[in-house]
């Protein structure tokens, strides 16, 4: 093999690779080779020493919600016909596969408002950096404008996949005005301007504030710039007027929180979603409804902008997958709320997060930033938050997502704490949390 590819040796391999970042022999004391079952007992007394979503009071969000998830979703997801398919490479003798991305496709307009969805990305980050894509080929132009409510994650997947090409990402810092933490809207519609390619806003934002954008809309289409919405929770639609009501051109999102567990990270979802009129510069593929030669109901593939369908060079994409199994989960989940059963979901989570937000509060020290939000709200302390935030883990208590962590160099946030409160968090987790953070105030 290596005079088949002219490598003189081995090392030759690995020339690229700096001498610094390689290793110079086994890894740690690992052993070479152990028994089957001691590797067994070695990594479940590692993955004991986690604290997980189920054993304690949870209160994180930032882009994954803790929401309770019917058996039946993983249940059928795992039938074989469904856990075995991928991708439909010849899409007409999989009309299963066709049939659940057409009835996903169409739950993602309905709940985002928009014309037409596509059959599912990688996740919400990477479907954020499509539609930076997507907006400069409908435009031309290559200015892109993320608010400063924008999770910082998804900032960072944009400026590291637009590093090599001549987009321009300029990411706002966010701005934590008591009322409306995150957004300077007013700020943002002003720096709207001929070469602005689009606007990236996320609502409900990082800090869980939640905001009309229409008047960033308007800004927008009078400059011929596209309004982007990022939504990472896609329950909030159940509650809040949907992007597309306020005049966005495209929708992303994470789709985790619908049929999806937190699972560390993954696997997740990406949605995607737009007008009809730019349909045709949509990353991913369309599924479509038709019929046959008999006049049979039948699905195909209308969109396959893929590189695995088309020439690379005429390809939307090529970060994106169908995630075809997150996409059945959502599906499924979807179907057994229903619109009704959404709706009250997205009721009970806003009324628990109202209790839980009263009862902060009250709380000496405590400063409730939000005056408008879903389930997910901004407080701020009276000290740094992070080594509270420890001391409540090591207590037991997910008490929040301290912003220190995602904002590591700015002093003016990292006394602040961002909390989610679902559907699962019971009398007893909400007791013991506001006694936790009535305890660091004493």
């Amino acid at each position: 093999m290596l005079s088949a590819i002219g490598a003189k040796d081995i090392d030759a391999l690995f020339r690229d690779v700096p001498q610094s970042a390689r290793l110079d022999g086994p890894i740690g004391d690992l052993p070479l080779h152990a028994p089957e079952m001691s590797v067994e007992r070695d990594l479940a007394r590692m993955a004991a020493r986690n604290l997980t979503a189920s054993d304690t009071p949870f209160f994180l969000g930032c882009g994954a919600y803790k929401h309770h998830v019917p058996a039946s979703v993983d249940h059928l997801i795992q039938r074989g016909e469904f856990l075995t398919s991928y991708t439909p490479y010849q899409p007409e003798i999989a009309q299963g596969t066709l049939q659940y991305l057409f009835e996903f496709q169409t739950q993602v307009a309905r709940l985002t408002g928009m014309d037409v969805a596509n059959a599912s990305m990688y996740d919400g980050s990477t479907a954020c950096v499509e539609a930076i894509f997507m907006a400069r080929r409908v435009t031309r132009r290559k200015k892109a404008l993320i608010s400063g409510g924008v999770h910082p994650h998804y900032v960072h997947v944009a400026q590291t996949l637009t590093h090599f090409t001549d987009d321009e990402v300029e990411a706002r810092r966010p701005v934590l005005t008591e009322g409306a933490p995150g957004d300077d809207l007013d700020g943002l519609i002003a720096a709207v301007d001929g070469d602005t390619s689009c606007v990236v806003v996320q609502n409900p934002n990082l800090f869980g504030h939640v905001a009309d954008l229409s008047p960033l809309a308007a800004k927008c289409r009078e400059h011929g710039a596209l309004l982007v919405v990022v939504v990472t929770e896609m329950v909030s639609l159940g509650a809040i007027q949907s992007p597309g009501e306020m005049g966005a051109d495209i929708v992303v999102g994470e789709g985790q929180s619908i049929g999806g567990g937190l699972n560390f990270g993954g696997p997740y979802l990406g949605l995607f979603a737009c007008n009809q009129k730019h349909v045709r510069q949509m990353p991913g593929r369309l599924c479509g409804e038709t019929v046959d030669a008999e006049g049979k109901r039948g699905f195909v593939l209308t969109l396959s902008t893929r590189e695995q369908h088309i020439r690379r060079e005429k390809a939307t994409s090529n970060i994106c997958t169908n995630s075809g199994l997150m996409a059945l989960a959502f599906t499924i989940h979807m179907s057994l709320l229903g619109e009704a059963g959404l709706r009250k979901l997205a009721a009970l989570n806003h009324a628990r997060a109202c209790q839980v937000a009263d009862r902060l509060a009250k709380v000496e020290g405590v400063t409730l930033l939000n005056d408008a939000f879903f389930n997910e709200f901004t407080i701020r302390l009276t000290r740094e938050a992070r080594p509270l935030i420890r001391r409540m883990a090591d207590d037991g208590i997910l008490g929040g997502v301290a912003l220190g962590r995602l904002y590591e160099d700015d002093g003016s946030i990292e006394n602040c704490v961002t909390l989610a409160v679902t559907e699962t968090a019971t009398d007893e987790d909400v007791n013991a949390l506001v006694a936790a953070y009535e305890g660091a105030a004493s």
